[in-house]
């Protein structure tokens, strides 16, 4: 198998992917049409203005055709993680990452947020795309069943024997019928008990079955040089092959009757996921099967690590918050909603034939990304951050890569939408910022952006919205640990 690094949405042409991989003409025109098919390849046309730039942004995305003598079209790849097509892997890692040659380390911890993302939703994906498009998703299944296994064990059943002064349960009426007894003063003696022990079947089917899975599954992890980039370790659980246990149809009829009869959850999802792996698994080798692991809304993960780590106070009650003094009278009556709750809704008002009015409340309304509330100089400040996952370039004489005006307004008015509350509640200071990753060590104080319009709105006056790049390994580390950060500490001009 072969393997090479990608950088998210850089743009690379027809023939980069084929130095990369050793490929024809031909063989790279089959993948790149699979890669655009799923939707984790896409492309965009060539211009003298694209060719200046480095970064492709989701709104200049087209779709075309592959054409194989075309040089009208780079190709960009929108997906975070590890893809398989054949015997090709492109390893996918973020787009603010500028050094092409990426230490193993570094995707290795992008792979490993992915997955504690991934875990909450507890589910596994099976498939590919949707609908029509849709095919089996072989790296995610062989992940799934290792990190089980390192997790749980190997699949057991159990079955009950009867033994001669064992550890169980005593069986009186075995023992009395069956074993001799020595008689003192006029009492019986048993000098060999019958006892009844559960323990696992070592020879049990479906826990040879899976020993052989997982065993092939680490083989394939290992021929496709994964083992290091997902962290796992290789495992030999079992000398044979899946020839041992019957043809195909045989293997997946036993494991239909074993669900039949299996009534133990997690016993439920292995057998499943088994099945699953055995009745794809040869349909995926012959073929061009494509398998991924990873996704293309890392920006997603980018504001879930943003909140936990900064400890988002969004879905707190009023009355659990450290607020500078007790809720002033405003707020006493709402001390049970959430902080996210008290943003003010828009009312769509009826203007009726007879001149009444009927007014509508709706659900929906302003939701920030993160507010956290810290020590800032012995006194509490409120801070309005949204996570953007923006590779922005804002120097002294040019910007690039910003977010747009709309993303702008909206940040001063979610300090706008809690101005109420911060006045009434005393905070002595507010902080307005856009939360970026870099993958410098320290974290950068890049800028700030005002709309000089919008300044008059509030008393005081809406705080500039600050462009602050933060370590992303650093980030990382810290939700991988599950450590909330003192933000100011961390970061002093926060």
């Amino acid at each position: 198998m072969k393997s090479a690094y990608f950088r998210e949405l850089k743009r690379y042409t027809q023939s980069d992917i084929a130095e990369a991989f050793d490929l024809t003409a031909d063989k790279t025109v089959d993948i790149i049409k699979k890669l655009k098919y799923y939707g984790v390849a896409k492309s965009v046309k060539v211009t003298t203005m694209e060719k200046n730039l480095t970064e492709l942004t989701n709104e200049k995305i087209v779709i075309s055709d592959v054409d194989l003598n075309s040089t009208d079209f780079y190709y960009v790849f929108d997906f975070v993680g590890i893809i398989t097509v054949g015997n090709y892997i492109f390893k996918c890692y973020p787009k603010y990452l500028s050094n092409d040659s990426i230490p193993l380390n570094v995707l290795k911890q992008v792979l490993r947020v992915i997955r504690k993302y991934n875990s909450k939703e507890q589910v596994i994906n099976l498939y590919n795309g949707e609908s029509e498009q849709c095919a089996f998703n072989l790296l995610a299944v062989i992940l799934f069943l290792l990190n089980d296994y390192n997790e749980n064990g190997i699949y057991s059943n159990q079955q009950d024997i009867i033994e001669a002064n064992g550890d169980g349960e005593i069986l009186w009426d075995r023992t009395i019928d069956e074993t001799f007894a020595i008689i003192s003063n006029n009492r019986p003696f048993y000098i060999e008990l019958q006892t009844q022990n559960t323990v696992d079947d070592e020879m049990n089917y479906f826990r040879r079955l899976h020993q052989c899975v997982i065993t092939e599954c680490s083989n394939k992890l290992k021929s496709a040089e994964l083992t290091a980039l997902f962290d796992v370790s290789e495992i030999n659980l079992y000398d044979g092959d899946l020839t041992e246990f019957g043809d195909t149809d045989y293997i997946l009829y036993r494991l239909q009757r074993e669900l039949n009869v299996q009534f133990v959850t997690r016993k439920q999802v292995i057998l499943k996921t088994i099945y699953a792996y055995i009745a794809h698994r040869k349909a995926f080798e012959v073929g061009m099967g494509i398998s991924m692991y990873g996704t293309n809304s890392f920006n997603l993960i980018w504001e879930r690590v943003c909140a936990e780590v900064f400890d988002n106070k969004l879905k707190v009650k009023l009355r659990k918050l450290q607020l500078p003094k007790p809720l002033g009278e405003t707020y006493t009556k709402k001390a049970n909603k959430l902080l996210l709750e008290i943003i003010d809704k828009p009312i769509w008002r009826f203007f009726s034939k007879d001149d009444s009015k009927e007014d509508n409340e709706v659900t929906d309304t302003l939701t920030p990304d993160i507010i956290s509330i810290y020590q800032k100089e012995d006194k509490l400040c409120f801070g309005t951050f949204d996570a953007k996952y923006y590779n922005i370039v804002l120097t002294e004489k040019y910007v690039a890569g910003n977010p747009g005006v709309g993303d702008v307004t909206k940040q001063y008015l979610y300090q706008l939408a809690y101005n109420q509350f911060i006045n009434e509640q005393g905070f002595d200071s507010v902080q307005n910022a856009f939360l970026m990753p870099t993958e410098e060590n320290k974290a950068v104080l890049n800028g700030e952006v005002e709309m000089s319009i919008l300044q008059g709105l509030s008393n005081p006056p809406l705080q500039n919205i600050l462009v602050v790049k933060l370590p992303a390994t650093e980030m990382y580390q810290w939700y991988l640990n599950n450590t909330k950060v003192d933000i100011h500490k961390e970061y002093d001009f926060l």
